[in-house]
């Protein structure tokens, strides 16, 4: 893979960690503040996709695997994280 688009993915997935994990952070000290359990779901449903794009960015970096299994892994936790996501809309 070209090197630019290397370092392109590595700064996305950095800057997709940091915003996943900043929305979570801010989702899980609401729902401490209001015991709402529709902002832990939230919570937890962004806290999901942030990691498994963290986990898909470290597959795809440092394990000697099929790039394919990187993708697999974030779209699984991805699948997870916005049905989470959207239970905790309709949690109350």
């Amino acid at each position: 893979m070209n090197l630019n688009v290397v370092t392109a993915v590595v700064v996305l997935k950095t800057v997709t960690l940091a915003l996943g994990g900043s929305i979570t952070f801010y989702a899980l000290r609401a729902a401490r503040r209001t015991s709402s359990t529709a902002l832990r779901a939230l919570a937890l449903g962004f806290g999901t996709v942030t990691l498994g794009a963290l986990l898909a960015g470290v597959v795809d970096q440092f394990v000697a695997v099929d790039p394919t299994l990187a993708l697999a892994v974030e779209s699984l936790f991805t699948t997870v994280g916005f049905a989470v996501i959207l239970y905790s809309l309709y949690a109350t």
